[in-house]
């Protein structure tokens, strides 16, 4: 999930790939009914798809595309209610709110027969909770947010989130603002999950946190990566963008993919039910799951999260490739997502953030 502008939301989902997955649709194409001249209506984030994608798409099939973007997932959400679900055609949002749209019907469920790319998705990142069944959503990338650290002022070796609580980092880590995700991570130290609905096990992971505090010199949702980048931190938690974007810049960092569990989220792309022109949707979705178009999404500087084209991985430069293809035992199986909870357990969240910033002096 940008990250900083997809995350503000009370859920991550930004936490955003291997396996066995069959390449035998590569460069499969659709019977596409004539659309040229029409008007496929894009709703999604700021800056999702590489500009050379688009007009890609225009040139293919002679249908112009008008972008909207919107900030949060919950303001897609308020639009699709308001609307009916008829103004777009293609959707690209966060796991937890395409979950509500499934629910409330407000998603087209697809012709497969219409996307010959189909099965380029990632097999282990499908029948997720959001879709268990495959019906609605697309795949469009994968989030997890990680630990990165800089070998160079950082003596210890991090591999777990248990190592951010280590006294040798006094003042040393930067994390994101995300309330949901850096409770979660501290929950997992302790065994419990993400979502627990146990309000004591909450208040366990709220003590704990307030012990992280000290080490603790700046919580930035917005361009994380330049906290350790300018060597203000040797040790941050971000988001898969801004892990990416420090990566590209300094490969000397290193990666951890915590011991404790990872934190993963999917976007995916829907056809809204109402869609004023769903032939051109199903056309859009099938082109962007072309190996070698996929690939120039997840080659894209702008963009930084894992691929989720099985078709397209060895498509992607190899500078790139080994920022946004995961390595092959990161599967959905070694994480969860952050999902939904009770407003008890998220009242006891925001308290356990709130006491945790003040220890922090923020």
């Amino acid at each position: 999930m940008k990250k900083n502008r997809r995350t503000a939301a009370l859920f991550m989902a930004g936490i955003l790939a291997a396996g066995a997955v069959s390449g035998s649709a590569v460069h499969a194409e659709e019977d596409t009914p004539d659309i040229s001249g029409t008007t496929l209506n894009l709703y999604t984030w700021d800056g999702m798809f590489p500009q050379e994608v688009l007009d890609g798409f225009t040139e293919k099939y002679g249908v112009k595309i008008q972008y909207s973007n919107f900030d949060y997932n919950e303001d897609m959400l308020a639009k699709l209610e308001e609307n009916g679900a008829s103004d777009y055609d293609v959707v690209v949002a966060d796991d937890y709110i395409l979950q509500m749209v499934n629910e409330e019907g407000l998603s087209e469920e697809l012709d497969k027969s219409k996307i010959p790319n189909y099965d380029n998705q990632n097999e282990n990142f499908m029948g997720l909770f959001y879709d268990p069944d495959n019906k609605y959503d697309v795949l469009y990338g994968v989030g997890i947010p990680l630990i990165v650290y800089d070998p160079s002022v950082i003596d210890m070796e991090i591999t777990s989130y248990e190592d951010l609580w280590d006294e040798s980092l006094e003042d040393n880590v930067g994390i994101i603002a995300n309330y949901r995700v850096i409770d979660g991570i501290t929950l997992k130290t302790l065994g419990e999950s993400f979502n627990t609905e146990d309000l004591s096990a909450i208040e366990k992971a709220g003590e704990k946190l307030v012990e992280l505090a000290p080490n603790i010199r700046a919580i930035n949702d917005n361009n994380t990566q330049d906290l350790i980048l300018s060597g203000e931190v040797g040790a941050a938690f971000m988001y898969t963008s801004q892990v990416t974007a420090a990566l590209r810049a300094d490969p000397e960092l290193i990666t951890v993919y915590p011991e404790e569990g990872l934190g993963i989220g999917a976007m995916a792309q829907f056809i809204p039910k109402n869609a004023p022109n769903k032939e051109a949707a199903y056309a859009f979705i099938n082109y962007i799951l072309d190996p070698e178009v996929s690939a120039k999404c997840f080659d894209s500087e702008d963009f930084g999260y894992y691929c989720t084209n099985k078709a397209a991985e060895e498509l992607i430069s190899e500078e790139n490739r080994q920022y946004v293809v995961l390595p092959d035992d990161v599967t959905w199986d070694t994480g969860e997502a952050i999902q939904p909870v009770s407003d008890e357990a998220n009242e006891a969240h925001m308290k356990i953030w709130a006491e945790f910033q003040s220890a922090c002096g923020m």
